[in-house]
Order: C-alpha cells, then structure tokens, then sequence
C-alpha cells in the first residue's frame, strides 16, 4: 500500500504521541518505538543506527531519534510532526508532575516511591538493550566479538568515561572486528 505524504506524517505524528504517552522516559521508549517503528516506517538496521547515531551526538537521545526517524520516513516535514509527537506529552506531563509534586514534596512516601521505581527502569533498560543487541527475530549477532565490545564498554563505563565516547570507540572497533 502506496501511503501519502500526509498520511506518514499522521502516522509519524501518532507513533510519537503513544510512544511518548506511553513510555516517557528517553531510554525505555526505544523499545516500543522499536515496535512501532520497524516494519512500518524503516528498517530494523536502519533503526538500530538511528538509535547509535542519537547515542552519539549531544543532546536530547529521545529528540534526535525522532528527528532521525522523522526524516527518514517523511523528510522535512516529517521530522516536524516527530517532534511535535515527541515534545507534546513530556511538556505537558512535566507541567503536571511539577504542580503535583509542589503540593508533596515534603511528603515521607514521596522518597519510597521514587526508590521503587529504580529498579523497574533498570529492568526496562536490560530489555532494550536485548533488543538491540539481536539483529531479527532468528539471526542473532551475539559472538565473541560482540561480547568483547560489550564488556570493553561496560568497563569504560565503569570508569565514567562519557556514554558518547564510549559508544564512538565502540563503533570505531567495530570498523576493524567487523570487517
């Protein structure tokens, strides 16, 4: 089925708005627009290098992959619904947190729940990067190489070495491992 331009936009716009009304958090979204996104609008290869090139750059990872989706699924305009869909939910959301959180902040259960949350969004961030580190549904792509640039990483993290260096190097090595 041949879609419009103004359709993908729709479309884009709509992806954006449910990922983001759905999942808000930058690290935890990927995961479902990996579901929304791949097969629809681009390419799982293309996703997983949207996902890299967003890691890389400064700034926001959430708005960066929905100009990069945006942009290759619409062009342009495309990347102006994207954001629209991106930037609309968190802004509002936040006005409502901020406003809410006023009125509790000196509250003792306020504490307890934001420590029950931490290990949920760390449960959600080893599931994303499962995802990513399969490529399709049959082949996987875990090796000794993959592993090694994982533990490299996972070391250089250890160290605090910035996420975007890291993920720079882990792309320069796998220039050479990957030949």
């Amino acid at each position: 089925m041949n879609q419009t331009k103004f359709q993908v936009w729709l479309r884009l716009l709509w992806m954006f708005l449910k990922v983001n009304l759905l999942s808000p958090s930058g690290p935890a979204s990927v995961g479902l627009l990996y579901k929304e996104a791949v097969g629809t609008v681009m390419t799982e290869e293309r996703f997983v290098e949207a996902v890299g090139f967003s890691n890389v750059l400064p700034g926001s990872e959430a708005l960066k992959l929905a100009m990069f989706v945006g942009y290759a699924a619409g062009g342009v305009p495309g990347v102006l619904t994207a954001l629209l869909g991106a930037v609309l939910p968190p802004t509002v959301m936040m006005l409502v947190v901020a406003a809410v959180l006023q009125q509790f902040q000196h509250e003792s259960w306020l504490t307890g729940f934001v420590t029950g949350m931490s290990p949920a969004v760390a449960a959600l961030i080893v599931i994303v990067a499962w995802e990513l580190f399969r490529v399709g549904k049959t082949k996987k792509v875990i090796n000794r190489r993959t592993l090694f640039i994982a533990a490299l990483s996972a070391v250089a993290l250890w160290f605090d070495v910035p996420s975007p260096l890291v993920l720079l190097g882990a792309g320069v090595l796998g220039v050479f491992l990957f030949r």
